[in-house]
Parts: C-alpha cells; sequence; structure tokens
C-alpha cells in the first residue's frame, strides 16, 4: 500500500535532488541569489523561451511599443488585429526586458533600486499588460496559446526566486503527466495490433526520455546526452516499420497510414510539450479526437 506523500517533499535519489509533486519525483537545481541581477536573468531566459515556443513576427523590440499599439488601435480587421496585438504583446515583454536590463546596470553602480520605483511599477505594468495581450498569441502549433508562458516572467518578477521555482517544480509535474496521458493513450492503440509488436514498449520509452527532458536545465552536465536521448527515442517510434505478414484475419484494426499519422503527430505532440515544459490541453485533446476518428473508421478483415 503506497503512503501518501506531501507535495514540495525533496530526497535524494540516485544521489539526485528531487521534489515531489502529484505523483512525480522532479530533479530540482540549487536556487540562485534573490537579487535584481539574478532576476534580470531569469526573466530573460523565461522571455527567449517565450518566443521560441510562439508564433513567429510577434519578437517586437520595445522601442516599437507605441508604434505597434497605434497599429493595433487602428486595425479594424479582426484577424489582424489578434495578430497584431499578439505583436504588441512581445513589444511589452521586450520593453519591460529593457527596463530591467537598466536597473540591474544602475544597481551595479551601486545605486539602490527600491520596489516602489517608478521604473520597477512601469516595468511590472508592461508584463502584466503583456499578459493580459498573451492570450491573442498562438503556440507554433497553432492550435493554442499557452497561457502559463505569459504569465512566467511577470511571476518571477513579482514572486520570490525560491517560490517561483517552486511553482515550476509544480508545473513541470503537471506537464510530465500530459507527457503520460498522450503516451499512454498511443501505446493503448497499437499494443495489441499484431502488425506493431513491441511498438507500445518504445512509445512508453519515448514518454520516459520526454520527462527527464522536460526536467532538465540547458546548463545540466547530461543535457547532451538527454537530448540525444529524446531525440532517438521519438525517431523509434515514428520509424517503426509494421510487419506486413501479421495475422490479422478478423481483426479490427486502424488503417497503418492512419497509424503513421497518428504516432507522428503523437510523437510531435510530445515534443511540443516537452520543450515548452508546460501542458497543452487543448493540443492533447484534438489530438485525442482526431485518434478516435480514426479508430471509429478502422476497417475489418475478414
Amino acid at each position: 500500500m503506497n503512503k501518501f506523500i506531501e507535495n514540495g517533499v525533496r530526497k535524494q535519489i540516485d544521489r539526485v535532488t528531487r521534489v515531489y509533486y502529484e505523483g512525480y519525483w522532479v530533479k530540482c537545481y540549487e536556487l540562485p541569489d534573490d537579487n535584481l541581477t539574478a532576476k534580470r536573468y531569469l526573466i530573460q531566459s523565461l522571455t527567449r523561451r517565450l518566443f521560441n515556443h510562439m508564433e513567429h513576427g510577434i519578437n517586437i523590440p520595445g522601442r516599437l511599443l507605441d508604434d505597434i499599439r497605434a497599429a493595433y488601435e487602428a486595425e479594424q480587421d479582426p484577424r489582424k488585429k489578434r495578430v497584431k496585438g499578439a505583436m504588441l504583446a512581445g513589444a511589452l515583454f521586450n520593453r519591460a526586458a529593457d527596463i530591467f536590463t537598466h536597473l540591474v546596470e544602475l544597481e551595479a553602480c551601486g545605486i539602490e533600486i527600491l520596489p516602489d520605483n517608478d521604473l520597477m511599477h512601469t516595468c511590472g505594468q508592461c508584463l502584466r499588460e503583456a499578459l493580459e495581450f498573451g492570450k491573442l498569441v498562438k503556440h507554433r502549433n497553432g492550435d493554442e496559446g499557452i497561457d502559463e508562458l505569459w504569465g512566467e516572467p511577470f511571476k518571477a518578477f513579482i514572486m520570490p526566486i525560491d517560490a517561483f521555482y517552486e511553482s515550476r517544480y509544480m508545473k513541470i509535474a503537471m506537464t510530465m503527466k500530459n507527457i503520460d496521458k498522450a503516451a499512454g493513450y498511443m501505446a493503448n492503440c497499437v499494443k495489441d495490433d499484431p502488425r506493431f509488436p513491441g511498438l507500445d514498449r518504445l512509445i512508453q520509452e519515448y514518454a520516459r526520455a520526454a520527462r527527464r527532458k522536460c526536467e532538465t536545465l540547458r546548463t545540466d552536465d547530461d543535457v547532451f546526452d538527454v537530448w540525444s536521448d529524446f531525440v532517438v527515442a521519438g525517431e523509434a517510434v515514428t520509424d517503426f516499420i509494421p510487419e506486413e505478414d501479421a495475422d490479422i484475419e478478423g481483426k479490427k484494426l486502424v488503417e497503418v497510414i492512419d497509424v503513421k499519422h497518428m504516432l507522428w503527430e503523437g510523437v510531435r505532440l510530445i515534443g511540443f510539450i516537452t520543450r515548452a515544459r508546460t501542458p497543452m490541453p487543448k493540443s492533447t485533446e484534438k489530438y485525442l479526437g482526431e485518434c478516435e476518428r480514426y479508430k471509429s473508421r478502422a476497417r475489418c478483415n475478414k
């Protein structure tokens, strides 16, 4: 009988410090100092990550904030207005990053920057407004905007460093759960199909590699092995060759071409979730719905 484990509990597992959240032991790292320099680095890192996962064309320099705001307010076409709103969100984030960079430079010169400083207030306002306009932005897969990514720089600005990282560990655990949900569905679709022997185990191995990639920072010494394992595990799934001479007489099976498409889309989805390190419920539900449509038209072999 499993003993209840409280969220936030830390434990050494195989000489690695891990923290428990929602059924997962997530790798955790030593915290940086809680100062403006650390926050600048964190916000810059989160902003780069944000733009890396969002639709193209929204990384507008902060100096153009007034111009893109005017363009957004003047636009009448709803679809174009959404795009310009996304660009405005990007400019707001970059304006906040510009302000924060200069505040850190002033602090390095010995000038004390208090929390109620006007520029600190302006920086917070830019991040808050960017979070609102970020709802208009789509992920590069076109399905959803991943609002959580837009909220992270603002959370890093207002929260103590330790509280922010703790919230990230919780989010990573929820991401792992999303990965397992998608992978589990993929595996169940093929585990009893004689044309794909052992493929369900390859899918679960891909999920394991994805979970490990999700919890590993780019600065980790293991990142080279972790990333290559993740890529190769995904290729093992998409490159799987079905057995053409398998005994399928009388079995109701999904067409091979549909199975291959399911696998390709599933690997792609898990890749998006893993790299974003945040759940993608809308994309996941869309994928599961497509899989159900494939299964509903499965042919019956006589």
